[in-house]
């Protein structure tokens, strides 16, 4: 390779633009993981490097730190970021000159895409396509073979969402997970350490074990639930977060009502990792393939079809004739095409869950004009921050190819706080996306709220009807649809269409016949597995669903027998029961569980999965620890005061009582029939049993 200002041969060119191109993406990565992502060998790396810094394309410097492959870093000169837009450039108007030949070998048209250098510059931000952090395919074998041989991490659903997003170029311009200092700049004010707009921390959360097996400067290879590898990270950075400033400052409050809160704080990993990430294949999705778009597809699709505006609706929620109407206006008023972009990844728990959801925009999608509408499903996990959310859902899109994005009223917010009131305002996504629109490139529409009329039997914005007095306005809530659907109530046809009502009663039956999970807590002794028996035996008598009972005994010994009492094998033991009563509530069965299951945060996430199915119905089982140990069938009580069982619930080891449970039984001078009448009449005011 010589200086760029010399004769270089077309192979040597995309050499130097490979090379100048990862050098960008990832100016940390080890030399191993470059060389691999380029195909070639240390020694053939080695040479280029040389060759570049001697042009003065790229600066090379010393990085601290004890791992010898991790000796470098490499930073492209203002020479060098000139010479690979230079080079971009050329190889861009090649592949339109290629696709032009083509076009017109097939159509006998000419394409009618103009010269690059003819292109405005929003046309180059809207339609040209944008990086991604994929090696090319034979890169990729080599990679994984190699990358076999790495310490490995097992992605939990939430990060591979992510990683999807950052591999096909959703999250640009983040080269991989964030590095503390890009972290820290994004929790405090929004910024990149280059101080680029980035809204929302991503990082690669992990265990402190993990952690701690790692050096700095270190290869891991990235899996998903199945032990595929998806890509291999560099790890640049490992550092223990402040996650009660990351809630205050990213969600506006360290509140675990907040969903991403309680993520934050019982779920994710204590450490956080970052470094940049070489992509080596996407994750495999089996649903829906023919709806899922990467950035450069749906820019491509954009392209061939002329599309120079689009606005894009982002959206959790089926589609009713609000949305319709909504959407039709958005795209008159931005003189736009548009896109619904559905998120099928990570929603709010309780959610309708995705498959529902496209089969019901798949229903209603030939009420668009085939001509000017097109849907794609983006991949994305929510984190449900209300006003930062919506400038990230814009940044998102914009890296889509839309130029127009639809914000709505209290767009992704959560709901309540713990103190019962809206964790944002309903206008702050919109005030704070307007604030940064320019920069983002994107332009915001507002999302109306639209109410029915029923004088004029059309849909307007509420606050554009002058005559409120005079005039029938109806609308139905999210919550009012939900018991609409839960009872076999009529929704109608001026709300939601029937393909999608129909759609919503198949995966929603009454709640009379859907299943649901029965969750007794209290602690040792308090009557709660000789309750769980009688209501189990009365449900059986009234038929009609089939009747499952996990008691925490039973459990023990069938299912977590190698578990021991430590509060992470007793979380465990929990989150085992919760997965069984979840599948028996997913198929319409009725799950009775009668674990002690003390910690809050562990029952919390039991209900959320059972709630993706069906209702869970949490019965505290009040018996004082007094009346427990006068008990004592077991002995146990006796056993724990006398220090021979550590970690005992109500002794020593904390029982944290629901403070809203369904239901709060006494079992003192009350007899167990009783006690399983009450959990019945209970169901029956849910509508879970029929009368």
């Amino acid at each position: 390779m010589t200086a760029p200002d010399s004769n270089l041969t077309p192979d040597e060119e995309d050499l130097l633009f490979r090379l100048l191109r990862q050098l960008d993406l990832a100016p940390e990565a080890s030399q191993r993981a470059t060389a691999s992502a380029l195909g070639m060998s240390l020694g053939g790396l080695n040479t280029q490097l040389r060759a570049a810094a001697d042009a003065g394309l790229i600066a090379i410097s010393d990085r601290p730190g004890p791992d010898k492959r991790q000796r470098y870093t490499y930073t492209l000169t203002r020479r060098g970021a000139a010479e690979k837009r230079r080079l971009t450039d050329q190889f861009l108007s090649r592949k339109l000159a290629e696709y032009n030949v083509l076009h017109a070998e097939l159509t006998g048209t000419a394409s009618g895409l103009p010269h690059i250098k003819h292109r405005t510059h929003p046309m180059q931000n809207n339609l040209a396509p944008i990086p991604e952090l994929y090696v090319s395919y034979d890169s990729a074998q080599k990679l994984k073979i190699d990358a076999g041989q790495l310490k490995s991490h097992d992605l939990t659903p939430r990060q591979i969402c992510d990683l999807e997003l950052l591999m096909n170029g959703g999250f640009n311009p983040l080269k991989g997970f964030l590095s503390e200092e890009d972290y820290n700049g994004v929790v405090e004010n929004m910024r990149l350490a280059d101080g680029s707009l980035w809204p929302m921390p991503i990082n690669l959360d992990v265990s402190e074990e993990f952690a701690a097996s790692l050096e700095v400067g270190e290869d891991i290879a990235l899996r998903d639930q199945e032990g595929v590898i998806l890509a291999t990270m560099t790890v640049t950075d490992r550092w223990t977060p402040n996650k009660a400033r990351e809630a205050e400052m990213v969600f506006g409050a360290d509140d675990d009502a907040h969903p991403a809160v309680n993520y934050l704080h019982n779920q994710a990993g204590d450490i956080y990792l970052g470094g940049p990430v070489t992509g080596i294949q996407q994750p495999v999705h089996y649903d829906f393939r023919g709806r899922r778009d990467t950035p450069n597809e749906l820019r491509a699709y954009f392209r061939k079809l002329g599309w120079r505006k689009v606005v894009a609706f982002q959206t959790r929620n089926p589609l009713h004739r609000a949305h319709q109407e909504l959407t039709f206006r958005a795209a008159r008023e931005a003189q736009a095409n548009l896109l619904i972009h559905p998120v099928v990844g990570m929603t709010k728990p309780g959610d309708v869950d995705h498959f529902t959801r496209v089969r019901c925009y798949e229903a209603v999608l030939d009420k668009y004009p085939a001509s000017t509408t097109a849907m794609s499903l983006l991949n994305l996990a929510m984190r449900m921050a209300g006003p930062r959310e919506a400038v990230w859902h814009g940044l998102i899109r914009k890296n889509h190819g839309c130029t127009h994005f639809i914000v709505g009223r209290d767009h992704a917010g959560p709901g309540k706080n713990s103190a019962g009131d809206d964790f944002y305002g309903p206008y702050d996504a919109q005030d704070l996306f307007r604030t940064h629109q320019e920069e983002m490139g994107i332009e915001m529409v507002d999302f109306k709220h639209m109410v029915w009329v029923s004088e004029r039997a059309q849909y307007e914005a509420i606050d554009e009807i002058k005559d409120k007095d005079d005039v029938t306005i109806l609308n139905i809530s999210g919550t009012e649809l939900r018991r609409r659907l839960s009872e076999g109530l009529e929704i109608p046809e001026w709300f939601s269409f029937p393909e999608v009502v129909k759609e919503l009663r198949r995966t929603k039956p009454p709640r009379s016949k859907q299943g649901f999970t029965v969750f007794l807590t209290g602690l040792s002794g308090s009557g709660k597995s000789t309750i769980a028996n009688a209501l189990m035996v009365k449900l059986m008598e009234m038929g009609g669903r089939p009747v499952t009972l996990l008691d925490g005994d039973i459990v023990r010994k069938n299912l977590s027998s190698e578990l021991g009492f430590s509060k992470a094998h007793r979380d465990l033991n929990i989150r085992r029961i919760g997965y069984v009563a979840s599948e028996i509530t997913k198929n319409g069965g009725i799950a009775i569980c009668a674990p002690i299951a003390p910690y809050a945060t562990t029952r919390r996430a039991v209900r959320e999965d059972v709630e993706a199915f069906g209702a869970f119905v949490e019965i505290h089982v009040a018996t004082s620890l007094e009346e427990c140990e006068r008990r004592d069938r077991k002995g146990l009580y006796k056993l724990a005061r006398e220090g021979k069982i550590k970690e005992f619930t109500g002794i020593s080891d904390p029982y944290d009582v629901p403070v809203s449970p369904e239901l709060s039984v006494e079992t003192e001078n009350v007899d167990v029939d009783n006690c399983a009448h009450q959990v019945l009449l209970k169901l029956e005011n849910m509508g879970l049993i029929a009368g």
